[in-house]
C-alpha cells in the first residue's frame, strides 16, 4: 500500500490517530514540529523534504482553536515547501453545528473555516460523519465525507442483538436513523425535544414504541450528553430491553462523562476522531485508522471511495 510520493504528518492533538493511520497505510509519520514561544504563540515547521510529494496533513479541529490555527500553519508551510498536493484529514470538522444563520447577526462558523482552509492552500478534505451535508458546498476542492456506519455495522452484527431497533436522540438525525435501520432490516423510533436554552433540553416525547427493543442509538456528536442520555432514559421507561449508543464523535464537554457513568446505557460505543479525556467502563472506542488508511490509498490511485461503503 505505501506510496514514495505520499508523506503523512499530524498535528499535535491527532499524532496518537496518525501514528495509526501511518502504520496502516505502511508508512512512518512524517517528522514535524511545532515550536512554542514564552507568550504563547508556536510556529510549525517540516523536518523532512516534501518538495513534490502529495501530503496528508492529520489534525481535528476541535476546541480549543489553536488545533485549527496549527493545522492552517501547517498547510500553509506545506504550500510554501513545494509540496504537490496537500490533503487535510480532519476526522473531526470543527464549527460544523455553525452551518447556517438560526438567528440574525450571527456568524456561518464552518463557512469560514472552508474559506480558511482553501486560502491556506488545502487541494483536498477528507472527513468523517459531517454535521450538515451541505458544509461540502462550501469548499471549491474536493471533499470526502466518510461515514463511520462501516466501522459501527460489523461491530452491531457481533453483539447478534435479537430484537434491535434504531432510534435518534432528536428529529435531526430521523435520516441518520432510517439509514442504518435500512441497512439492518430493522425499525426506528424518534424522540423529539424541545430546548430552553443551548444544552439544555425542556422537554422530550417518544415517537414509536419500544417495548421488549433492543434500542441502538445513533448520532454524530455527543457533547455534553445531556440529549442522548434523557433520551436513553426515556427509552429505558418505556420498557427497552437494552439501550445502546453509536456516535463518530465523543466531544464529552462538561459533565458528560458523569452523566454517561450515571446512565441506563448498556454502553456507549464511539471513534478516536477526538481522544477521550477519562476512562469509563461504559464507552468503548473503535478506530477509524484503516478505514483512513484505505482511503489515503484509493485517493492516492484514484479508486472509488463511495464502495467502501455500500453495506452488505
Amino acid at each position: 500500500m505505501a506510496d514514495r510520493a505520499v508523506s503523512i504528518f499530524s498535528g499535535r492533538e491527532s499524532r496518537y490517530l496518525a501514528k495509526k493511520i501511518a502504520k496502516s497505510y505502511g508508512i512512518e509519520l512524517g517528522k514535524s514540529i511545532v515550536t512554542e514561544f514564552s507568550d504563547g504563540e508556536f510556529q510549525t515547521s517540516y523536518e523532512e523534504n516534501i518538495r513534490g510529494k502529495d501530503v496528508f496533513i492529520i489534525q481535528s479541529t476541535f476546541p480549543n482553536a489553536d488545533n485549527l490555527l496549527e493545522l492552517l500553519m501547517m498547510i500553509d508551510a506545506a504550500k510554501r515547501a513545494s509540496a504537490r498536493k496537500i490533503i487535510a484529514v480532519i476526522p473531526y470538522f470543527g464549527y460544523a453545528r455553525q452551518d447556517r444563520k438560526d438567528k440574525p447577526r450571527v456568524a456561518i462558523g464552518s463557512k469560514l473555516i472552508a474559506n480558511l482552509l482553501t486560502s491556506a492552500g488545502v487541494t483536498r478534505l477528507i472527513t468523517i460523519d459531517l454535521h450538515a451535508d451541505q458544509i461540502q458546498g462550501f469548499f471549491d476542492v474536493p471533499v470526502d465525507n466518510l461515514y463511520a456506519s462501516s466501522i459501527f455495522y460489523p461491530y452491531l452484527n457481533k453483539l447478534k442483538l435479537p430484537n434491535l431497533i434504531m432510534a435518534s436522540p432528536d428529529t435531526g438525525g430521523t435520516r441518520r436513523a432510517a439509514s442504518y435501520a435500512k441497512a439492518l432490516g430493522c425499525g426506528f423510533v424518534i424522540c423529539y425535544k424541545q430546548r430552553a436554552k443551548p444544552n439544555v433540553i425542556e422537554q422530550m416525547e417518544l415517537i414509536g414504541d419500544v417495548e421488549g427493543k433492543d434500542v441502538v442509538l445513533v448520532d454524530d456528536i455527543i457533547d455534553t450528553a445531556g440529549t442522548i442520555t434523557k433520551a436513553a432514559e426515556l427509552i429505558k421507561s418505556k420498557g427497552a430491553s437494552s439501550v445502546r449508543a453509536f456516535c463518530t464523535h465523543p466531544l464529552f464537554s462538561g459533565n458528560a462523562y458523569e452523566r454517561i457513568n450515571k446512565s441506563v446505557f448498556d454502553e456507549v460505543v464511539v471513534t478516536d476522531t477526538i481522544p477521550l479525556k477519562q476512562h469509563s467502563d461504559k464507552i468503548q472506542v473503535l478506530s477509524t485508522a484503516d478505514l483512513m488508511a484505505e482511503v489515503i490509498n484509493r485517493v492516492q490511485n484514484f479508486e472509488s471511495i463511495s464502495s467502501l461503503f455500500k453495506y452488505k
